[in-house]
């Protein structure tokens, strides 16, 4: 394999581990956040793991944006038929705007449980 298919495979699996590493990171601050009431008396270190996984969140974000513009750089084309790229490229548009959504709705729900009184 020459170095760039092993760069491509790289970017893809640098691309697919960010955005379950910021999946991961939002389910753990919620679940730290949860904490709060139920035990005050370490809440204080709570909140400052909080703000560090939401910043490893920010750069998982970056990450995940700057390997899926990657991946359209390197993308093969027309590799499953005309037809099912024009079905493909549809789905692809679909999924980003739904991923969009819950990117957004992920930060709207987490960054105030974060950034608190």
């Amino acid at each position: 394999m020459n170095i760039r298919k092993a760069a491509i495979v790289f970017n893809g699996f640098i691309h697919d581990f960010a955005a379950g590493y910021w999946l991961a990171l939002m389910v753990a601050i919620g679940l730290m956040h949860r904490l709060h009431g139920s035990r005050p008396d370490v809440a204080p270190i709570l909140n400052g793991i909080e703000r560090n996984f939401f910043w490893q969140s920010i750069a998982a974000v970056v990450a995940i944006a700057a390997t899926g513009a990657g991946r359209t750089f390197t993308y093969i084309e027309n590799w499953y038929g005309p037809d099912a790229e024009r079905v493909r490229r549809r789905m692809l548009i679909i999924k980003h705007v739904v991923l969009l959504a819950i990117f957004g709705a992920g930060y709207f729900l987490i960054y105030p449980k974060v950034f608190h009184g």
